[in-house]
């Protein structure tokens, strides 16, 4: 198979649009990370995203839409939905919700589950690719499962050339996080995995946030909740010191001795260190393992709000060794 390269233009996003709609599997530029997408109710679909990603079909997956009513048709939306759909969609938040009766969505995208994970994105090009598409898009992170999540299209290509069919380039990710999951399926609103949008801001809005506590042998409700994820293949370990033959993924001022450094933002900004945080794993990785490294040492990121989703991905990316 010969992956395509098409642009965010009119034509572009007709073509990719065409190819969903058919069946195929197209990756997609949106504020968090490239997703990649097949049509959420073709059954023959949604298998090849599993295929092309090496994913355990256990793994829930993230249906797109283009609006909040779209989304809705699918789901129940208690009036605390309705809220968070009103505060934070288009925006990097996914609700885990219940499947509402007569959805069309095929139920390996929630692994047999009852509920469905849903969310808006806020990327011009990615809602005018859901809407002129016009079915639900099941859309991980377009990666091999388990490695690191991709931020331009150069990234999808690096992992995904060969095993699916088109990449829409939309440009870099703003965010470089994965969105943030809420689960509101069962009474209490349950963070399951920090991201772009922080607890505190979901509390202002909804009261009381409680935090996902996994438990033996349970099924993930939504992506991100294996316990080895976004994983380079040096291995990464948190808050020590890089020496000549470790690479740093620093965060303000960086310490000399390490034999590579990427900073995730020379001036302590969360923002721009979320952002730049998949892209210089990457980077670690690939450049590190070049120069014959041995590992990634990670300076300490302060906790709170993007800090949170920072550190869950890191601390995720350390538990190496799982199959996926």
């Amino acid at each position: 198979m010969r992956t395509r390269m098409l642009p965010a233009d009119a034509a572009g996003i007709a073509q990719a649009a065409a190819l969903l709609r058919g069946g195929l599997l197209v990756a997609f530029g949106t504020e968090t990370v490239y997703g990649l997408g097949a049509d959420a109710t073709n059954a023959r679909a949604v298998t090849t995203i599993f295929a092309a990603k090496g994913r355990p079909r256990f793994n829930p997956l993230i249906c797109h839409f283009a609006d909040a009513e779209s989304a809705f048709a699918h789901v129940e939306a208690e009036a605390r939905v309705r809220k968070l759909a009103d505060a934070f969609w288009p925006g990097p938040l996914t609700m885990v919700l219940p499947r509402r009766v007569g959805s069309k969505i095929d139920l390996l995208v929630s692994a047999g589950l009852d509920t469905i994970a849903v969310r808006v994105p806020a990327h011009d090009a990615a809602r005018v690719l859901l809407r002129v598409a016009g079915v639900p898009v099941a859309a991980p992170s377009a990666n091999r499962s388990g490695g690191v999540s991709p931020t331009t299209a150069a990234h999808v290509f690096a992992d995904l050339d060969g095993r699916i069919d088109a990449v829409m380039d939309s440009g870099p990710a703003g965010v470089g996080l994965e969105s943030t999951v809420l689960d509101l399926s069962a009474g209490d609103a349950v963070l399951l995995r920090p991201g772009g949008v922080s607890r505190e801001a979901i509390e202002a809005v909804i009261g009381p946030v409680w935090r996902h506590e996994p438990g033996a042998g349970q099924a993930p409700k939504s992506p991100g909740l294996l316990a080895s994820h976004y994983a380079p293949e040096l291995p990464l370990r948190l808050h020590g010191e890089a020496g000549a033959a470790e690479a740093l993924l620093a965060f303000g001022p960086a310490p000399a001795g390490a034999g590579l450094t990427w900073n995730l933002s020379e001036s302590a900004d969360l923002s721009e260190a979320a952002s730049r945080l998949f892209a210089g794993l990457r980077w670690l990785d690939s450049e590190g393992r070049a120069r014959g490294l041995r590992a990634i040492v990670a300076m300490s990121v302060p906790s709170g709000g993007l800090g949170d989703a920072i550190n869950d991905r890191l601390e995720r990316a350390t538990k190496q060794g799982l199959l996926f």
